[in-house]
């Protein structure tokens, strides 16, 4: 698919973050640019800037995991511009989950499938029937992680769970699209390939009441600088990728009709290799051992 002045893309969880560093470059490539969120605040601002750097911008406050809320955005979308070449199912949430797995709050897991699973499901759903009744081309990007997409890192389950189950829908996604020999792509995203400064860490900002936590939590949350801090402390020097090297590998991607955005890493390579290994072998997971024994 070639990115061409006048089209449109639109990426959820657009307010910050890698969202908001996507929406940037289409805007670069003359992209008409949608963007969605669930801050307000941010969303006005974010647009704003767009705004004023000549992008043609509509900003919607949505929630993901409402499913009305993602059809009305695809209705604002289309009757504003008329079409829709790019979706970018980005919003994210972590879960605030602590503790063993089976002691997890349930409301942990009932909001991020809410926002991880079922906002990019409802996105396909709003989305995709009408990007192939236009008939042009088209590309579907999903964000996942590689806590989950690759191999679970146990100690942020709930995520891990979520992402995990966000590659195989779009694996799902790219095979019926084949099958209906479509103009219109999918791509699953890992961002990375290292740490990236995104408000992930402090998703409970934005946590609906309907999913409030049952108890208390037992630690406060801790910020991505106090976990950055800590680490330093301990001797570990944490690398960033920025967030604008994520949006141009999703162009890159895009124009490439590149399923799998993975970028190089020999980290991510190993896990994929002792995974696969694992499995092939019917052996125990041992590349979860250093994780176990925490």
């Amino acid at each position: 698919m070639r990115l061409t002045e006048g089209q449109v893309a639109v990426v959820t969880g657009a307010a910050s973050g890698i969202g908001l560093a996507m929406a940037r470059r289409f805007a670069a490539e003359g992209l008409k640019v949608v963007l969605a969120d669930v801050e307000e605040e941010a969303l006005e601002r974010a647009a704003g800037e767009l705004a004023d750097d000549g992008a043609r911008v509509l900003a919607r406050t949505v929630d993901v995991g409402d499913r009305d809320s993602v059809l009305a955005l695809a209705d604002v979308a289309y009757d504003t511009f008329g079409a829709v070449h790019v979706l970018c199912n980005n919003a994210g949430v972590g879960s605030g989950a602590e503790g063993r797995m089976w002691e997890h709050d349930p409301n942990d897991w009932k909001w991020a499938f809410a926002v991880n699973v079922w906002g990019v499901f409802h996105g396909i759903q709003a989305f995709v029937p009408r990007m192939l009744a236009g008939g042009e081309p088209g590309h579907v990007v999903n964000t996942s992680s590689g806590d989950g997409g690759i191999a679970p890192l146990p100690t942020a389950s709930v995520y891990a769970v979520t992402k995990a189950a966000v590659v195989t829908m779009t694996e799902s996604l790219y095979a019926h699209l084949r099958a209906e020999r479509a103009a219109v792509g999918a791509s699953v995203l890992f961002p990375g390939p290292h740490m990236l400064r995104t408000g992930l860490w402090e998703s409970h900002r934005n946590r609906p009441e309907r999913y409030a936590k049952q108890r208390p939590r037992r630690t406060p949350y801790r910020s991505l600088g106090q976990w950055e801090a800590a680490m330093k402390e301990a001797g570990h020097e944490v690398t960033f990728t920025p967030v604008e090297e994520v949006a141009e590998f999703v162009v890159r991607g895009i124009t490439a009709d590149r399923f799998w955005m993975l970028p190089a890493s020999e980290h991510s390579d190993r896990q994929i290799r002792a995974r696969s290994a694992s499995m092939l072998d019917r052996a125990d997971p041992s590349y979860l051992e250093s994780f176990i024994l925490d």
